[in-house]
């Protein structure tokens, strides 16, 4: 389905309710500029370390187009887990997998209290920023305790800049790329309402010292295009 959520005045905080999953693989390939590279990207390099039988997690994984991604790309078999809060969301990720015959294990809950058991990816796109500051720190600890020795966490986030004016530069091209994308500028406004104070980002140092802090022993970034970025940490 066509992404029209913002079509009409918001009368709330942003949500991830039945309304924006029904519309929401529209919403990300025309939200997040150069996507389906990124996802490319992510599973690419996810290749190149996961064998017969590893484990893998994907945190807010909405209707798990990258799990079902990995699955048609990957040879070896895997353990693919799926966890986000959303059942609306869920609810069409074990519908699409079963379109495309992909064994996915679903969980329904929230992420600080999911158990995450001998991963070797873990996999975060466009998470973390709905996750508040202080809270965000946990979990990354958490992704780091949970994986085996070189595993990775593969993760994509929108960035803010510590400059402001190529900050407020970034956004105006960000508002550009929307636009390309058939969306009015009454979309525009009405979603960067309901989102603010929702989603907060980091700056790309901001995150990399994260994931420093935390004890991996290597993070770079993968791609970027102005305020969105792709990381690999590696354990």
């Amino acid at each position: 389905m066509i992404d029209k959520v913002f079509e009409k005045s918001i009368t709330k905080q942003f949500e991830f309710d039945e309304e924006v999953a029904s519309v929401f693989d529209d919403m990300l390939n025309r939200s997040v500029p150069y996507y389906k590279e990124m996802q490319r990207l992510t599973i690419d390099f996810a290749l190149n370390f996961l064998e017969e039988n590893d484990k893998v997690y994907d945190l807010g994984c909405s209707t798990a187009s990258t799990l079902i991604e990995l699955s048609k790309h990957c040879e070896k078999r895997l353990d693919l887990i799926g966890i986000d809060n959303s059942q609306a969301m869920l609810n069409r990720a074990a519908n699409k997998a079963k379109a495309f015959g992909v064994e996915l294990n679903l969980i329904h809950g929230d992420l600080h209290d999911v158990s995450l058991n001998d991963a070797k990816l873990i996999i975060s796109n466009y998470t973390l920023q709905f996750i508040r500051p202080l809270q965000r720190e946990k979990l990354i600890q958490k992704i780091y305790d949970s994986l085996s020795n070189g595993g990775i966490f593969i993760f994509s986030e929108k960035v803010i800049s510590s400059n402001k004016i190529l900050n407020k530069q970034s956004i105006d091209e960000y508002y550009k790329f929307k636009k390309t994308q058939g969306y009015s500028e009454f979309e525009i406004s009405q979603k960067r309402e309901a989102l603010e104070n929702v989603l907060i980002p980091y700056s790309e140092d901001e995150n990399k010292q994260m994931i420093k802090d935390a004890g991996f022993s290597h993070c770079e970034t993968l791609f970027k295009w102005v305020n969105f970025a792709t990381f690999i940490a590696i354990k």
